[in-house]
This record gives C-alpha cells, sequence and structure tokens, in this order.
C-alpha cells in the first residue's frame, strides 16, 4: 500500500513538471502574423519596451502581440501563457508601475463594457522587427 502511495505521488509530481506545449496558431492566425511581419527581420530580444514605444498593439491571436512604435519597427511579443479570448470582444489592460512594458508583467484580458477581468497572461520577451538596411 505505501509503495502504491509513493508511485501516485512521483506520477502526480512528474506531470506538473513536463515542459508546456507550444500553442498551435491557426492558419489565420499565422498569415496575419506573416502579413504583418512582411519585409521587416528579426532583432535580439530585449527585457523592456518603453511604454511610448507600444502606441499601437495588434493582437494575432491569444499568445501573440504586436506593437508598433510610429516608425517602421514592430515588437513582437509571445505571452507566457495564453491570453484567452483576447481580441474576441475583449482587451488586454497592461498596468506598467513604470515608464517601460517589461517582461513577466502581467496583463488582464479585460471586457471594457463591464470591466470584468475574464483572463490574465504574462509578457515575455520583445523581439524588434526592423526593414533590412539596403
Amino acid at each position: 500500500m505505501r509503495t502504491l502511495a509513493i508511485l501516485l505521488a512521483a506520477s502526480t509530481i512528474s506531470s506538473c513538471m513536463t515542459a508546456p506545449q507550444p500553442t498551435q496558431r491557426s492558419e489565420r492566425a499565422e498569415a496575419r502574423l506573416q502579413q504583418e511581419l512582411a519585409g521587416l527581420s528579426a532583432g535580439q530580444p530585449v527585457s523592456c519596451i518603453a511604454n511610448y514605444r507600444a502606441d499601437q498593439m495588434i493582437v494575432i491571436d491569444d499568445s501573440t502581440l504586436l506593437f508598433r512604435d510610429g516608425t517602421s519597427r514592430v515588437w513582437r511579443n509571445d505571452t507566457q501563457g495564453s491570453c484567452n479570448l483576447l481580441g474576441a470582444g475583449y482587451t488586454l489592460v497592461l498596468r506598467s508601475s513604470g515608464s517601460a512594458l517589461c517582461r513577466g508583467e502581467i496583463g488582464q484580458v479585460t471586457d471594457l463594457r463591464s470591466g470584468t477581468t475574464v483572463g490574465s497572461c504574462v509578457l515575455g520577451d520583445f523581439v524588434p522587427y526592423t526593414r533590412a538596411a539596403r
């Protein structure tokens, strides 16, 4: 009996330790992402971007966000976890404590009409996409 309890505990612990599986992007979302990033090249990821660099958020799917900064640069953020329902009548509310958006900040998926929070996710690294130099 004791052996069974140990096996059950080990099984439970090992199931919690499995790596999260990447979410599969729909064909529509993948096409939109490719369209938004067409002609742009990825740069080195950074952990924070200035708030003024995030003046236009584009929702690709529940786990991919793009931020336009008023130039030809686009910042891609693949969230840690899924922002379920994002874009389906809901928006992501980011409450930055400073003048930057940073990896690890929690965004709340909110119904703006009622103010109800229906989920949350964590921002990942910001990858800059810019036009390749000619």
